[in-house]
């Protein structure tokens, strides 16, 4: 049986949340670190490095250089294994128990392109 659904949110409180597909440039090991990776992320205007927990989801965190997906952007920078993260990648399945994916999009669109 799956999760049970979260407590539901307000238009207010989606209206807060910047969502913003972007292309992974690179994927660096973080040094000291049993799980992060810091991406290096074109969001057309900006760039922007987001640290994530690949390591221990992933047998190949470089598989994904290249791929457009999802990330929030308005996330407060946090610093973690001495770096400073600028943002979160919402990849999906791990906390369910299964292998991490990363989310598609149908078709190809310009960086920084905003979830609505």
């Amino acid at each position: 049986m799956g999760a049970p659904v979260k407590d539901n949110v307000t238009y207010d409180d989606w209206d807060k949340l910047d969502i913003r597909v972007g292309t992974i440039e690179r994927v660096d090991d973080v040094e000291g670190s049993k799980k992060l990776v810091a991406l290096t992320v074109d969001f057309g205007d900006f760039k922007r490095t987001i640290l994530t927990g690949l390591k221990e989801e992933r047998a190949n965190p470089k598989e994904i250089e290249g791929m457009q997906t999802l990330f929030l952007v308005n996330m407060a920078p946090r610093k973690m294994a001495g770096m400073v993260s600028e943002g979160m990648l919402l990849d999906i399945g791990y906390d369910d128990g299964i292998d991490s994916v990363i989310a598609t999009l149908e078709k190809s669109v310009p960086n920084g392109t905003r979830l609505c």
